[in-house]
């Protein structure tokens, strides 16, 4: 038994029946697959992917966070599902069915996950979704997920049985409140470390960050500490207003889903003719992509959109399962009319918080969440996210960038074309998440919206690809 980590729990503890705490994916592939060719696939490699093995345990009363245990009974026939869309088939209606199955929230009495097969996607293809509880991986265990199913030819490569399981540590419930209390008792101490990490660090909080005086403070203390150590400075975060936007406030429980491929060689010529890097060329594609959106319904805001941008904790190596990952804040120059002033700010903005990151890495999230009684953790976020549902938030949107392999891959023969991520919308977080991964010369671009707040998602991924096309169009002058 493994017991998950306070971010882990949070995950759980925020999930209501419209803040759903599912990530996925959606992969496009060439041909078509049989369920049960995919379930055989699964069979034999269930072993290499353990967040599809592993079934919670609470501790009672909720005095402790959650221990994940083996179920050594896979009910592969409940968590693979077949369906198939209606004529014709097209990518919207596929958009629509992945956002219903996003939507709902998964059953916690079993493993985390479902993958649906659906037929019928037009020009011979065939869709393979498959979402996981955000408690059981991040962006880099869950690609490990992924890549436990694929291979680089189109013959399935035969793995290697699972090596014989040691017996697994159980604890039993005595145990688990016995743990629990002891962790209460000495939780005050968490606190008081917490406080003397995270003061240096107040200019990067979401919402804290936002507080008159928690600059200053921040700047004051990192001062302070860098003397007394002889570290290098770290750059001080600008102040960000967040703007409030359509995409703002409480979601509903209804999503839209919406993707688009784009060229990858495109995106280096813009990096290469610029000086930028990929990922800057990424956040100005949806700054660009927003801004456009905004004008279009009137909303505009004069200050710059606040976007909020995961970056993970783990060192080269590391594939524990569960989540080791942080959100920076930065500001997306969404009011900038000039395509390549808005592309170099975007960068000085991006390198601000790399180069903040890389002297001091933000784990605040982590340290926030483990200075939380855990009994208390369900009721304190929820409680935040009800605060944050009547404001403007502290951050307008999420926006992720995933390098993923540069090579074709193949599910049981079938070759995967695109793979979209499916992310997550909360009352936090804003009404929008867009998500890239990056596979075989393309970035492959996933935009999830609450439904009511974004019903044309769609013009997203078309103002996506005018973004580039403009930037490119000035690459191409240089």
């Amino acid at each position: 038994m493994r017991q998950l980590s306070a971010v882990d729990t949070q995950f759980l503890n925020f999930e209501t029946s419209t803040n759903v705490a599912n990530i996925g994916g959606l992969a496009i592939l060439s041909g078509r697959l049989s369920r049960s060719d995919l379930v055989s696939l699964l069979a034999r490699r269930l072993h290499l992917a353990a967040p599809f093995r592993m079934r919670l345990v609470s501790v009672p009363f909720g005095l402790d966070h959650p221990y994940w245990t083996e179920d050594s009974r896979i009910d592969l026939d409940y968590h693979v599902r077949e369906i198939a869309l209606p004529r014709p088939g097209s990518d919207k209606q596929l958009g629509e069915q992945v956002a219903r199955l996003h939507a709902r929230c998964l059953d916690r009495r079993r493993p985390l996950w479902e993958m649906y097969l659906i037929h019928g996607l037009a020009g011979d293809r065939t869709a393979l979704y498959t979402k996981v509880h955000h408690a059981a991986v991040d962006g880099v265990t869950g690609a490990d997920v992924l890549a436990s199913l694929l291979d680089t030819s189109p013959e399935p490569v035969e793995v290697e049985m699972a090596p014989a399981a040691e017996p697994e540590e159980r604890i039993d419930t005595r145990e688990m409140v016995a743990r629990g209390i002891v962790k209460a008792v000495v939780n005050p101490a968490n606190t008081v470390r917490f406080l003397i990490n995270a003061v240096p660090h107040l200019d990067e909080i979401p919402l804290i960050s936002q507080v008159p005086g928690a600059g200053l403070v921040s700047r004051i203390t990192r001062q302070l500490a860098n003397r007394l150590s002889g570290t290098a400075e770290v750059p001080d975060m600008p102040r960000m207003t967040v703007p409030r936007t359509p995409f703002s406030g409480r979601i509903s429980a209804h999503r839209r889903f919406a993707y688009a491929a784009l060229p990858l060689e495109d995106v280096k010529l813009v990096k290469n003719a610029l000086g930028v890097t990929v990922n800057d060329v990424v956040m100005a594609l949806c700054a660009g992509a927003l801004r456009q959106w905004l004008i279009k319904h009137d909303a505009l805001p004069e200050q710059p959109l606040v976007a909020g941008v995961p970056f993970s904790l783990r060192v080269s190596g590391d594939r524990r399962a569960g989540n080791q990952v942080t959100i920076m804040i930065t500001t997306l120059a969404t009011q900038v009319a000039d395509p390549l002033e808005r592309l170099l700010a975007v960068r000085d903005a991006m390198r601000l918080i790399k180069d903040r990151s890389s002297l001091a890495p933000a784990s605040w999230i982590q340290e926030l969440s483990d200075i939380m009684p855990s009994a208390l953790t369900g009721l304190a976020s929820r409680a935040a996210f009800n605060l944050f549902a009547d404001s403007a938030g502290p951050i307008n949107v999420m926006i992720s960038n995933v390098p993923g392999p540069q090579l074709p891959l193949y599910v049981s023969g079938a070759r995967l074309l695109s793979y979209y991520p499916v992310s997550v919308v909360t009352d936090a977080s804003g009404g929008l998440n867009i998500t890239v991964f990056s596979y075989d010369g393309s970035l492959d671009v996933g935009v999830i919206a609450c439904r009511e707040m974004v019903p044309d998602v769609w013009a997203l991924t078309d103002y996506l690809r005018d973004a580039l096309l403009e930037l490119k169009l000035l690459a191409e002058q240089q």
